[in-house]
């Protein structure tokens, strides 16, 4: 009892005072300590091989949390702070988009539309409501645009379109997918940014023809187009991040490989 004292205690209190005190001896308790920490070092061991098969299996992505998380999911008892310890002294870290593009050039002459959605994102009909944002995506050619266009009923994405460009055009095209695969009934709402690819002349005339009600976010206001904000945080982070693009075209590729299951499953 008089070594689990000290030992907890060893960073306020010197070992000598405190041996001392006891009136125990230091190489007593340090060769406890040595016979202590056998078990647990083999214990860190295996717990380390654990948290690096978790981790490497997600990429690399993970922090301590989601680390843990898993473990307990594993049926492996660990605490968190122990798990950020070890990954730490590991150097296992999350890996992190650094490069930052704008997408939303709101400093135009069109009209802004009123926010209809207003962050009521729990929808009930497919079909009813959909969301549109732009992203970007780097290569060693330059930035590669998708533009996407999610039901927030199925959570699915609906229509999206690639290009290296930020037009109009971008946008019109994925919307013109989405019109084509879901076949609409006039009513739905579509929400976006304040943006000029969404705000033009050309994309507003394609929603009226096809009676879509036009809703805007607030300025500056990312939450009231949380869902593809989240979509595309995921998609970069699960999947994008992971590869080096040489060419747009191969960054068009490595998307559309997963086009019929991760990007049109996503939440």
């Amino acid at each position: 009892m008089k070594y689990v004292f000290m030992q907890t205690f060893s960073s306020r209190f010197a070992v000598k005072k405190m041996a001392q005190a006891l009136q125990i001896s230091r190489s007593g308790y340090y060769a406890w300590v040595k016979r202590a920490e056998g078990p647990r070092k083999r214990d860190n061991q295996l717990l380390l091989e654990q948290i690096k098969s978790v981790f490497y299996r997600s990429k690399s992505i993970y922090g301590s949390p989601r680390v843990t998380a898993q473990l307990h999911r594993d049926g492996i008892v660990c605490g968190r702070n122990r798990v950020a310890r070890l990954m730490r002294q590991n150097q296992l870290q999350s890996r992190k988009q650094k490069r930052y593009k704008a997408t939303t050039n709101s400093k135009h002459r069109f009209p802004v539309a009123v926010n209809l959605l207003n962050q009521k994102f729990l929808v009930q009909k497919p079909n009813t409501v959909w969301v549109a944002d732009i992203s970007y995506i780097s290569t060693q050619e330059g930035w590669l645009y998708l533009a996407g266009i999610k039901d927030l009923c199925t959570k699915k994405i609906v229509g999206w379109s690639m290009d290296k460009t930020m037009t109009r055009f971008l946008a019109i095209s994925a919307l013109q997918m989405a019109l084509n695969r879901q076949k609409p009934v006039r009513g739905l709402i579509l929400h976006s940014d304040r943006g000029i690819q969404y705000a033009n002349n050309e994309y507003q005339a394609l929603l009226r023809t096809n009676g879509i009600r036009c809703s805007m976010s607030r300025s500056g206001n990312p939450y009231d187009n949380a869902p593809m904000e989240s979509f595309f945080s995921i998609l970069k982070t699960e999947w994008v991040q992971h590869f080096q693009y040489h060419t747009r075209s191969e960054a068009k590729s490595s998307i559309l490989n997963i086009s019929n299951g991760f990007i049109t499953q996503i939440g």
